[in-house]
This record gives structure tokens, C-alpha cells and sequence, in this order.
């Protein structure tokens, strides 16, 4: 059986450079799956994938010129269709044989078989193998139209739509082209090398050489990885020479490796009066409208200087670098006439225009939020021990960038403006610092607010909005977030757990919903939000590496104080360690069934019902422990708790082995359950041991 590398190339116009690693590993993954599935390949998922602005190819080794035949076994129909009382075919069981092409006689060939309760009839036949020539222009054409593409475009006269134009098609086995046809064109051996580097058409002799074709003859690097690998070198490199790093950005090294095919990194420059302007708005434009890498001192200020990933080699660049220079120029003029008229009004003056944006139709404008946030802000803060008045003053000024020119042309700059604008027009440090950091954290990773008015502004802004959303129904549900709720819980838990805060999250969200004037929040709130929140930390916790037990054994007791739940978990983990951790995991677990069972309230145990030495001993356990158990709890020493009660273990397996609870007698089996309780209550003052093991 002889297998050759087989080689299929898409040749286009400039692909969509967001797109283009996406629509280069489906395109491969679906071309490898459709020759997979008619048994066309023999190397598993070894192949690779290339695109590049103008292509989009695949390389898979070990492609069968044509499948191994195969075996297959089909069921015809019942035996009691099949056949009639003497045996011979039903006119049901011949037309469906001449349906299939079968011929009456290979009847005798027909195995019976039970199939259920029933007796069928089953055929054997051997199915000739595909030939690639056949079926590989089909399974192109399926891939093309698989692909995550919003928008089709059709070219020329013809009728067939793509992306992009197609100009070219390559199917090359080993050395042998296969014919076919895709979006009108006839596939060859024949591609196009770089646009203005290479001329003239490329010849690949063999598919296991399109790379390196490509690369030597048309000054094309195919693999997106080997570019982007190739600019990330470059770009350090260069960045070393001038001693300066590279403002980090793995979407725009993503970017750029998809605008170019041959990459070169030159080095650009502008003005150095133009650092007056914040650098954040600076870094933005360069690289959001020019795709160009910022560099940066050792001390992270930016550099007049800037890195170029170009298209093109050549031996003198001073062209290319002159105008990209040209073209920044304009770009950093424009940040520079914002940032001057943007100061020429205070934030303070902007307020009143909040009142025209809506923040959403049911819930009001961008001010009436304002207003909340500034209330809310204040109460937290007050709770935190925190400046109040300045918490509120910088929830105040918040949102009021977002009607800045600035923020206007670069909404990522909200906040980061603000805080610029803040100390220009003369506020207390922490407002601006809380102005800038109420945003965050923006995503997973992202920094936390620092210090006790930026913590509460950034509370504010999160609780809010979850509140006011939750309380008109709007709910994330499956995958759709409009409003990023799972992000803003997801701050907020971080905020109080990794600071830490001690604040109740349930104060908190009643806080918040004393904002809303009346008439507003429609739907409940507390209950489901704190669910929400809960579900939340449940994966944030999940993610940091506790195990699955540890995590519903705290959880399950719905704790509000979130900054207490990491040495909670500790705690428990520590517990589990334990010899006796699972035996009184289990007899909680037995209690918690026991009290499920009782009417009404249990009350607490005395001693003068007590009359089994089990019972008895349990009882003075109990009552030695609770106050010490209490002592730790309240001072937050949880593994001391958990060691305290690890040490009632032989207590309790004695009171199960020895004591009936449910007894006839009514005030005992009551004395009993009230001992139990006593003793569940304990057990659970600092998780639900019950849920551990499990």
C-alpha cells in the first residue's frame, strides 16, 4: 500500500488578518477530516497547516492514492418480511434488492441473525475503496464552505463566492497533481510567491517541498508559526540593540503575522515632543492604526521610537521608514489635539452631559448610575474604615471620561484618562488613582484596585451594575453575556478574597439594591445574585487548584465572607489529612440524614436525661469542645477548629455503636437529637465535613 505527502493550496487575495490563523486550521482540520473519513489517510493527525496573507494550504503525509477496500455488513430486513412460509423471497425483499443493486443471487449468501427479539437478514458485501482523485476536490469545496467566514464575496463574471478572490488552486500527491476543480479553478502544480519580492509563476515538484519552494524561490515564509516566531525574534532583537523592551501586545504579534509573508523589522521614530501626551493614548494609536510595536525604557516610559514589522527587504529602508514615520505622524497630532482640548474643561463640568447617555432603557442614563455608584461607594467605604467622601468623589468622577474626545476616538483609554484629567484639574490622588482602577480587574490576570477608596469605587461599579441587570431579568444564560456580569462577579470576588476586604457580600448587595429607586428592580435580586456570585467562586476556586470536595464542603454553607474562604479551604484540606477526617465525614453525613427526619425545633440536651455511658461521654465532649471550637472559629484559626473536632471521634463511633436515638420514649429520643444537633452544629462551624470524600 503506497502513500505520498499530499499537498492542497489555496491561492487568494489578501486575507481578513484577524481571521487568518483561524481560517487556516479550519480549513486544514476539515480537509484532514474529510480524507480521514474515507479512510484516504494513514499518519493519524499528523499534518500541518499554513496560511498566509494571500494563501491558505495543508500538508498531510502518508494520503492514500486509493482506500483499502472494506468489509461491510448491513441488515436487509426481518426474516418474516424477508421471506415467505416456504422460504422464498417476498416481492418486499426483492424490490429492496433491486433497490440496492443486488442481485437475487447472492440471496443464499444472506446470513440470519437475532437482531432484538426478531430474526433478520444480513448481507455481506466488500466496498471498493474511494480513489483520491474522485473525492478530493469535494472535500475542498466542504472545507471552503465550513469555514467561519460572516461574510462571502463573489469575483469577476462568475458565480462562486469566497472571502476573498480565489486565483489559484494546488493538489499535488507526491509529485503528481489530482485533478479537480474548486471555485472554477483547475487545480496544477503551479502557486505565486510574494507580491513584490518573487515574479513570476512557482512550479512545486513535490508536496513535501512546498516550503521551502516557497521560501528559497518566492520569498514566502507559509507557516504562520514559523512568522510569527521569526517577527518575535526580530522584534527582541532590535529592541536589545537600542536597549529599550517592547510594550507587550500577543494580539498584534498575532496581527502582524498575518499581514505579512516575508517579515523584516525596521526601526521608526517621531517627534519627541509628542511624549508630552500620556503614553497609554500614544501606545493605542500606534498600535491599533498602525500596527507598529511601542518600546519602552528600563524604567517602562515610552521611547520616541518605534518598531516596524514590514512586508518588504530591502537593503536601504530609509523609504519605508520615512513613511511610516509620515503616517504616525498625523495619528499622534490627533491624540495630542484631544488630550489639550479634553483639558481645556474639567471632569467635574462634564457631568451634566451623563445625563444624555443611557446606560439601558429600563434602568436610566449614565448620571441617575452615576448618582448610585456615588451613594454606594460611600457606604462601602464607610464600612471599610476608608475616607468616605473620597471614595465618593471618585465613583462621582468615574464615568465622566466617556464624554472626553479622547475617550471618544479610543474607548479602551476610559478610566485611564480620567485619571489624567483628575490630577490635572487639581483632585486628591486617591480619587484619580480610584477613577482609573474602578474598572479592574478588566479581565483574568488583570491587577487589583489598590488601596481602600479604589476598592470601593471598584465595588460599586460591579455591584451595580450586577444588581441593577439582575433586577430586570437581564441574566447571563449559557454563553450569552451581554453585559459581562460573570466578569464584574468575578472582580468583585477577587477584590474581597485577594485584598482581602472584610465586607458581607450579602450587605454589600443590599447596599446596592437601596440604590434603585422604587419601581426599577422588578425581579428578586439577593438570593439569585449571591447564587450567581457563589457558582462564580465555585470555578474561580476550581481553577486555583482545590479539589472538588474542599470546595463544596465550604461553599455549601453559602459563606458571605468571602475574604475568610481561603483559610477555610486551607483548613479543610489540612483535615483531610487527618486519620479521623472521613469517619466523622461520615457520621455528619448520618446526623445530617437523622435531623432531616425531626418535626419542629430540637432542643438543646441536658444532662439529666442522659443514661447510656456512650451518650453520657458524647455529651461531655461536646460541651468541653464548643467553647474552644468557638474561641478558633471566631479568631479565624480554622485548622484549630478542625483539629479540636477531630479528636471526637472515638466519642461519636462509641454513641452509634451503643445508643438507640429513636426510642420510644419521647423526651430521650428528643435529648438524644438535641445531642446530635449539638454535636452537628459543631461539626459544621467551619465547613460541611459531610460533603468531604465524596
Amino acid at each position: 500500500m503506497t502513500t505520498a505527502t499530499l499537498l492542497v493550496e489555496l491561492l487568494t487575495e489578501e486575507l481578513p488578518p484577524k481571521a487568518l490563523s483561524k481560517l487556516g486550521e479550519v480549513f486544514s482540520a476539515q480537509i484532514h477530516a474529510g480524507l480521514a473519513a474515507r479512510k484516504l489517510t494513514t499518519a493519524g493527525d499528523a499534518y500541518q497547516w499554513f496560511a498566509t496573507p494571500r494563501r491558505l494550504a495543508i500538508q498531510i503525509p502518508g494520503v492514500l492514492a486509493v482506500a483499502p477496500d472494506a468489509k461491510v455488513t448491513e441488515k436487509i430486513m426481518p426474516v418474516t418480511v424477508a421471506l415467505d412460509a416456504a422460504g422464498q423471497p417476498t416481492q418486499a425483499l426483492l424490490k429492496k434488492l433491486e433497490a440496492k443493486g443486488i442481485a437475487t443471487s447472492e440471496i443464499a449468501k444472506f446470513e440470519k441473525r437475532m437482531d432484538g427479539k426478531a430474526e433478520a437478514l444480513f448481507y455481506e458485501a466488500t466496498v471498493k475503496g474511494v480513489a483520491l482523485d474522485d473525492v478530493l476536490a469535494g472535500i475542498v469545496a466542504d472545507a471552503l464552505k465550513k469555514l467561519p467566514i460572516p461574510k462571502l464575496m463573489r469575483w469577476g463574471d462568475s458565480d462562486h463566492q469566497f472571502v476573498r478572490p480565489v486565483h489559484g488552486l494546488v493538489q499535488l500527491h507526491g509529485n503528481r497533481v489530482v485533478p479537480g476543480e474548486v471555485l472554477g479553478l483547475k487545480s496544477r502544480a503551479i502557486t505565486l510567491g510574494h507580491r513584490f519580492l518573487s515574479s513570476g509563476e512557482i512550479t512545486i515538484g513535490n508536496a513535501d517541498a512546498y516550503a521551502d519552494v516557497l521560501k528559497t524561490q518566492g520569498k514566502v515564509v507559509v507557516s504562520f508559526a514559523e512568522r510569527k516566531s521569526i517577527i518575535a525574534g526580530q522584534l527582541d532583537a532590535r529592541a536589545a540593540e537600542l536597549k529599550a523592551t517592547i510594550n507587550p501586545s500577543e494580539g498584534l504579534l498575532d496581527e502582524v503575522s498575518s499581514l505579512v509573508e516575508w517579515p523584516v523589522v525596521y526601526v521608526g521614530e517621531f517627534e519627541a515632543e509628542f511624549l508630552d501626551v500620556p503614553q497609554e493614548c500614544l501606545i493605542l494609536t500606534m498600535q491599533q492604526n498602525q500596527k507598529y510595536f511601542p518600546l519602552l525604557d528600563a524604567g517602562k516610559k515610552l521611547l520616541n521610537k518605534f518598531l516596524i514589522v514590514s512586508n518588504m527587504q530591502v537593503d536601504d529602508p530609509k523609504h519605508i521608514v520615512g513613511g511610516n514615520a509620515r503616517v504616525v505622524r498625523p495619528r499622534l497630532s490627533d491624540a495630542r489635539f484631544f488630550f489639550n482640548q479634553d483639558r481645556k474643561a474639567t471632569l467635574a463640568s462634564r457631568l451634566d452631559k451623563l445625563a444624555n447617555v443611557v446606560y439601558h432603557n429600563k434602568i436610566g442614563s449614565v448620571l441617575q448610575r452615576v448618582e448610585r455608584l456615588e451613594a454606594l461607594a460611600q457606604k462601602i467605604a464607610v464600612r471599610l474604615g476608608a475616607n468616605a467622601s473620597l471614595a465618593a468623589r471618585g465613583a462621582r468622577l468615574a464615568k465622566a471620561d466617556l464624554v472626553t474626545d479622547m475617550v471618544g476616538e479610543f474607548p479602551e483609554l476610559q478610566g485611564i484618562m480620567g485619571r489624567y484629567y483628575a490630577l490635572h484639574d487639581g483632585e486628591d490622588v486617591q480619587v484619580a488613582d480610584a477613577i482609573q482602577s474602578h474598572y479592574q480587574p478588566r479581565f483574568a490576570g488583570d491587577t487589583l484596585p489598590q488601596g481602600p477608596v479604589a476598592c470601593a469605587a471598584a465595588l460599586a461599579d460591579k455591584l451595580d451594575a450586577m444588581t441593577g441587570f439582575f433586577g430586570i431579568g437581564q441574566v447571563p444564560t449559557g454563553d450569552k453575556d451581554p453585559f459581562g456580569l460573570r466578569r464584574a462577579a468575578l472582580g468583585v470576588l477577587r477584590i474581597l478574597m485577594e485584598t482581602p476586604l472584610p465586607l458581607d457580600l450579602a450587605d454589600l448587595i443590599a447596599d446596592a439594591q437601596a440604590g434603585f429607586t422604587d419601581g426599577v428592580l422588578t425581579q428578586p435580586v439577593a438570593e439569585p445574585l449571591l447564587d450567581f456570585m457563589l457558582d462564580r467562586l465555585r470555578g474561580l476556586l476550581k481553577d486555583a487548584g482545590y479539589a472538588q470536595d474542599v470546595i463544596d464542603a465550604v461553599l455549601s454553607q453559602r459563606p458571605t465572607r468571602i475574604d475568610l474562604v481561603p483559610a477555610k479551604l486551607s483548613a479543610v484540606r489540612d483535615f483531610l489529612q487527618l486519620p479521623e477526617a472521613l469517619a466523622l465525614a461520615a457520621a455528619n453525613k448520618r446526623i445530617g440524614n437523622i435531623l432531616k427526619k425531626t418535626d419542629g425545633a430540637t432542643p438543646a440536651p441536658v444532662s439529666g436525661l442522659l443514661s447510656e455511658e456512650a451518650e453520657k461521654a458524647l455529651f461531655a465532649r461536646v460541651q468541653a469542645i464548643a467553647p474552644v471550637v468557638a474561641a478558633h472559629v471566631a479568631s479565624g484559626s480554622y485548622a484549630d477548629a478542625l483539629k479540636v473536632l477531630a479528636t471526637v471521634r472515638a466519642e461519636v463511633d462509641h454513641f452509634f455503636d451503643k445508643v438507640m436515638v429513636n426510642v420510644d420514649d419521647a423526651a430521650v429520643r428528643a435529648n438524644r437529637l438535641g445531642l446530635l444537633k449539638a454535636l452537628f452544629d459543631q461539626l459544621n462551624a467551619v465547613a460541611d465535613i459531610s460533603k468531604l470524600g465524596v
